[in-house]
């Protein structure tokens, strides 16, 4: 009784999770622009871009917010302490004494950089002291307004312009990059897509040519027991039966293997089911003017924004070396009021903040200004070599968009010369697979009516699956094509507009 109720228990349990794996697994018969969609949002390589991207625009507004105003707040809430002290008198006595010290205070900082590379600055502190060892209660209060305005940065090197464009330029290599790879991605999808869609194709071809050779070899069977074939022709056509079964045997390890890169490109569960939809391989003829090709691929490619923007900050760092070696002017100016008290310990916290408060009317106000200038005058030539470093490291940028201009002309001519040769090719393959269906027809009519013999028959059908090999591979060489026309220009043909 025992056993009985085990074995229910467990049928029961793997029910259960045969139920649960089967609600778990999902089925999808995709078209290109649905698994395209999918590798966007569940692909691991777009969600590590998609991070790269987020970098770069919280780095450019870090930059940006840089020019607002910031606060800080630091207080002392409180500090006590217990130490022995050494003090030194004028004539070299030393004595020690206990100190014990009750600290509190508050500095707060406001601070606005500006756009000229300087800064205005408000700083505002409160303290007080309770020294128990004398019995003394003090209170300080301050306030002080200080500018800071390097004058060499209206005709020099502006850092804080400086910092906000390259952190700009970054932001937009960001954004190019991650078009460029959203790209590559779509590249990479419609590869896998149309691998798998021949895949799927093969394993049809390889199925009707098994179900066309067991026809064949019924026939054949038949025209032996009735003495019109020889038996070594019967035993051929179950020859070619068996290799065309094991040809579809072997299709569908193709398949399954096409289907788990297919998923995992996509970021599909593994357990998941998933086919295309592979219609009657339609396509749509496209024609390609190079010359705009070309410059569609100049105009969009992120190779030769990125080369702009290596120009363009190259050309700040030339700027920032050459300024390390000019006289640097600033201005240095604050106005401050100060107010302390020294009271009683029996003193409360109000009055001795209102005596400092009282001190802080009553005391004089104190400014300082002054000019800062520094003259470099003897580095042996140090900062003019950095600065010649620069400038051919400028040099080298120069050349590199240059030879990526041409690169880019040269791949995007042979793209466009190699699609007009694949659509030229997949047109005659079309017509041939259809005279390859005649031609098996007539001959496999011919051979039922005794006319020719099998090895002719069979000739005919390696003639018929080689045509429709071709054909495929073309159509699949065809719409990568396109495809890969499209990630080197950033322009849908197609649709003749550009990629969003």
């Amino acid at each position: 009784m025992m056993r009985t109720t085990i074995i229910a228990a467990l049928t029961a349990a793997a029910l259960c999770l045969g139920a649960t794996a089967a609600t778990a697994q999902r089925t999808y018969e995709l078209t290109l622009d649905e698994a395209i969609e999918i590798a966007r949002t569940e692909s691991y390589s777009m969600k590590a871009l998609e991070q790269d991207l987020i970098i770069a625009e919280n780095t450019m507004e870090a930059a940006i917010r840089r020019l607002r105003t910031n606060v800080s707040l630091a207080a002392t809430i409180p500090n006590y302490s217990e130490a022995v002290r050494e003090w030194e008198d004028s004539e070299g006595k030393v004595t020690y004494y206990s100190a014990r010290q009750l600290r509190m205070g508050t500095d707060l900082v406001v601070s606005q950089p500006l756009p000229t590379d300087g800064q205005l600055s408000l700083e505002t502190g409160l303290s007080g002291l309770d020294d128990y060892n004398n019995e003394m209660r003090a209170a300080q209060m301050d306030a002080t307004v200080r500018l800071y305005q390097p004058l060499d940065a209206f005709w020099g090197f502006n850092n804080i312009r400086s910092e906000l464009k390259t952190a700009r330029l970054n932001h937009e290599r960001a954004q190019k990059a991650y078009k460029r790879a959203e790209l590559d991605l779509i590249y990479n999808v419609s590869q896998s897509y149309y691998n798998l869609l021949q895949r799927q194709r093969a394993t049809e071809i390889a199925r009707m040519d098994m179900e066309r050779q067991a026809e064949v070899h019924d026939i054949s069977k038949k025209k032996f027991e009735a003495g019109l074939i020889r038996e070594v022709e019967s035993l051929q056509m179950e020859v070619d039966l068996a290799n065309s079964q094991n040809a579809h045997d072997g299709s569908l390890l193709d398949l399954d293997y096409a289907e788990k890169t297919f998923k995992l490109l996509l970021g599909l569960d593994l357990a998941d089911r998933v086919s295309v939809r592979t219609g009657e391989l339609a396509y749509e003829p496209i024609a390609v003017d190079p010359d705009r090709a070309v410059e569609l691929a100049l105009a969009n490619r992120l190779e030769m924004r990125e080369r702009e923007i290596n120009i363009e900050v190259q050309g700040l760092a030339i700027r920032q070396q050459k300024a390390v070696g000019r006289p640097t002017l600033a201005l240095d100016a604050s106005w401050s009021v100060v107010g302390v008290s020294n009271d009683a310990l029996a003193t409360t916290y109000p009055n001795s903040f209102n005596y400092a408060w009282a001190n802080i009317k009553s005391r004089p106000s104190n400014f300082a200004v002054g000019i800062n200038l520094r003259i470099p005058i003897l580095d042996w030539g140090r900062n003019r070599r950095l600065v010649r470093v620069a400038e051919a490291r400028q040099v080298q940028n120069l050349l590199a968009r240059e030879d990526q201009q041409r690169s880019i002309e040269t791949e995007v001519r042979t793209l466009v010369a190699q699609l007009q040769s694949y659509l030229s090719r997949l047109q005659l393959l079309e017509k041939n697979v259809a005279l390859a269906e005649r031609s098996f027809n007539i001959t496999l009519e011919r051979f039922s009516n005794g006319d020719i013999t099998s090895d002719g028959l069979a000739e005919e059908r390696r003639r018929l699956n080689l045509a429709y090999d071709n054909h495929l591979s073309a159509y699949v060489q065809y719409q990568l094509g396109v495809a890969d026309l499209t990630r080197t220009t950033f322009f849908d043909f197609r649709s003749d507009r550009p990629v969003e």
